[in-house]
Formats: structure tokens, C-alpha cells, sequence
């Protein structure tokens, strides 16, 4: 294809908060834009959400809508009536209305639709949460099983991701494509330097940072890394703890400050709740350490953004990008329990200094070699290519949409 691609992606939400999915499309879109590619995005956001104007695509809102599942009547219609103008349509995250929409108005028709699954797929969550999956096999062979099987791809971020996916469901049945993913640093303007974090937070001036940066929820293991920085930081008196990020279950907040109070370490931790541009690489580049004791995490952007600024990472196996991480000897990776992520701390603090030098060298490697958002989005075009070559999708269309008011 020798034209520039245009490419529509529906998501339930791109706000911020939400999670690692919506900075993902967003280092996409621009990634494909260096490229000459255009993406485009549908959301169930309503359009005066504060995240939509903000967003370097065109955006297309059709909320609000009530509820996590997101049901919409102008969904299908919408799609029936524009996806003619692109070449593909994307869909991001499982389990919520938009997957099943885009079935409904696309199947089997002239413009082929991909799904990625953001790590939805994970067993984790049968074994986490059985009530849950049971009613998730109720929705499955009707809905979900089919938006996968007649999906044109199902595009995974990592092998890992790929593998797992197979584990949840006995009915499976899908074309798989590892297209990888990653974050871009092209926007130099977001990036913040490290005087002006501990400008902001001076109790971690002059220490040595251990930094969390995710969503406060029972999957991220934040408590495993209160549990082993109480025991590590005994013996380690320059060490800090920050935990950024907004608070994604209710109460767990309060619940993991009375846990850092009860171990005596509530001095040694700075709260700073969510952080977004120069303030979020501004403690990136503060870091010392990034570490990440999820139970189950598909990707991590942060993980790729400490990488890609020389924050070696400190992660559980839980994380499917690992391997990749050990491999490039990027940082160090344990069991998502408390004796693990214990050790790895542990260990961390315990190396050489020439260690943790060279380690800063590998995360630069590991993310230039793997997690460039340049890489994963040639892949994603190449992929979306050689599948739309298979599909009679008119020649002629329109060069853009009009947002509704």
C-alpha cells in the first residue's frame, strides 16, 4: 500500500485515569503520525470530558453513558454509517459494549476490524476472581468469543501476552499478531527534570527515590512494596518510597497509608496522588528505581517510560514484559509475594554501584530494542497492511469526519 493508512479506534474511554490503555493509543497515534498515517478515535467519553479536547487525534464522543459496560443505541449506527472512510478499525479492551458494537456493524463486510485485548485475556482473573469469570462465560460465546473469532487479528503486545490469552477460555478460537508496543519520547516538551520533583516534594531531596507509578489497585502488589520497604529500609537509611498514581479501588488509599503507619514507615513515603506530564517525568527522571510487584499487568507504559529514561525496573513475573527486562539486564524480577519483591528490593539496594550504572545503560537498550513506540507502530501498520490487502475496501474516502456538537 503505498498511500497513507487511516485507521479508526473505538475505546470506552481515553481518560488518563483510567489506565495504561489510553496513554497507549495515544503514543500510537502519534508514533503512526511521524509515519504519514492518520488514526482516528471513537469514545463513549462524553465530548466535554476534559481528556477529549486535549487528545492528539481527531476524537469522535459519543458519551456519556451510564455505567462500565458503556451500552450506547448510536454506536452501531455510527459505525455503519463511517467506517466506510477507513481502511481499518481498531478496537481496544474486552468485556464492554464498544467490542461488541463494532461486530455487529462490521462483521463479515468490506472493512476488516482488530481487536487488542490489553491483557483482558490474562487467567489471572479466573483464578482472582471466579464469580467474575463465571459471568464473563455467560457473556462469552454470544459476544466475545465471536468479536475475537471474526476479528480480521487479535494483535498482542507481548509473547507473553499471546501465550496466556489461550488460558481463560476453552472456546477459543482466533488469528493472533504479535505487534508489540511502546511509548515515544518525541514530545521533548513533556519532559521534566528531577530538580523540579523534589522541588515539589523536598522530603525526597537528597534521597535515594523508589518509585511506584500506577494506579492504586489490589493487582499493582502496592502493598507487597510497603511490606519490603519496611523490612529493606531499616538497614537503608537514605531510602524514600513514592507512590504516584490515582487511586483506581475505592478505600484501598487509606488502607495502604494505615499499612505504612503500622510499620513505621509512613514518614519514609511521599503520596502524590496522580501524575501527568513534566510532573510525571520530572519523578521519573528523580528515580532511582522504578519497581512494579503487580499480580498481573499486560504491559506497563510506565515500566517502558522508566526504561526508556535509564530507570532500571524492579518487576514481579507477573508482568509480561519480563523476560525482556532480564534479558537485557534492564533491572531484576521475582514472585508477586511479599518475600519476593523483598528480595528483589533487597538485592537492588545491596548491588555495586557499578551494578546499578550499568543497569541505567541496559534500560536504555531494552527500551530502544524492544519498546520504541517507532517499532511497535511500523509493525501495527504492516499488520493492518498485509490483512486489508485481503479486503475489498472501497478506494475512495472521505478525508475526514465532522465531530458531533
Amino acid at each position: 500500500m503505498t498511500r497513507a493508512l487511516r485507521v479508526l479506534n473505538v475505546i470506552r474511554s481515553i481518560d488518563p485515569a483510567a489506565g495504561g490503555m489510553a496513554e497507549g493509543l495515544r503514543q500510537s497515534v502519534l508514533a503512526t503520525r511521524s509515519m504519514g498515517h492518520v488514526q482516528d478515535v471513537l469514545t463513549l467519553d462524553a465530548p466535554t470530558d476534559p481528556w477529549v479536547a486535549g487528545f492528539p487525534a481527531t476524537v469522535q464522543a459519543l458519551g456519556p453513558v451510564k455505567g462500565t459496560y458503556g451500552h450506547t443505541p448510536r454506536l452501531v449506527p455510527w459505525l455503519r454509517e463511517h467506517a466506510g472512510r477507513y481502511d481499518a478499525v481498531i478496537v481496544h479492551g474486552l468485556w464492554q459494549y464498544h467490542g461488541l458494537a463494532v461486530h455487529r456493524a462490521l462483521a463479515g463486510g468490506p472493512v476488516p476490524y482488530f481487536v487488542y485485548p490489553h491483557g483482558m485475556l490474562d487467567p489471572w482473573f479466573k483464578r482472582h476472581y471466579p464469580l467474575k469469570h463465571l459471568k464473563k462465560w455467560l457473556y462469552w460465546p454470544w459476544a466475545e468469543y465471536r468479536v475475537l473469532r471474526d476479528a480480521a487479528a487479535v494483535l498482542f503486545t507481548a509473547e507473553e501476552e499471546r501465550r496466556l490469552a489461550a488460558e481463560s477460555f476453552w472456546l477459543y478460537k482466533v488469528r493472533p499478531e504479535v505487534v508489540g508496543y511502546g511509548v515515544t519520547l518525541a514530545d521533548a516538551s513533556q519532559l521534566g527534570d528531577a530538580s523540579s520533583f523534589t522541588d515539589a516534594w523536598p522530603e525526597t531531596r537528597g534521597k535515594q527515590l523508589v518509585l511506584f507509578l500506577a494506579r492504586l489497585h489490589e493487582k499493582k502488589g502496592a502493598d507487597l512494596l510497603i511490606d519490603a520497604f519496611a523490612k529493606v529500609a531499616v538497614n537503608a537509611p537514605s531510602l524514600h518510597l513514592v507512590m504516584a498514581g490515582p487511586e483506581g479501588q475505592p478505600g484501598l488509599l487509606a488502607q495502604l497509608q494505615a499499612r505504612a503507619q503500622q510499620a513505621g514507615i509512613a514518614k519514609r513515603i511521599t503520596w502524590t496522588g496522580m501524575l501527568t506530564g513534566q510532573a510525571k517525568w520530572s519523578a521519573l527522571k528523580a528515580a532511582d528505581v522504578f519497581v512494579l510487584p503487580s499480580h498481573q499487568e499486560n504491559f506497563g507504559v510506565a515500566v517502558v517510560e522508566a526504561l526508556a529514561l535509564g530507570v532500571p525496573v524492579l518487576l514481579s513475573n507477573k508482568v509480561n514484559i519480563w523476560r525482556e527486562v532480564v534479558e537485557g539486564g534492564a533491572g531484576l524480577v521475582a514472585d508477586d509475594t511479599a518475600d519476593g519483591t523483598t528480595t528483589m528490593l533487597r538485592r537492588w539496594v545491596g548491588s555495586p554501584q557499578a551494578r546499578r550504572d550499568a543497569m541505567r545503560t541496559h534500560a536504555i537498550a531494552c527500551y530502544a530494542q524492544h519498546f520504541d513506540m517507532a517499532t511497535a507502530a511500523h509493525r501495527l501498520v504492516h499488520t493492518v497492511e498485509r490483512y486489508h490487502a485481503h479486503a475489498a475496501v472501497p478506494a475512495e474516502r472521505a478525508p475526514q469526519f465532522t465531530p458531533l456538537k
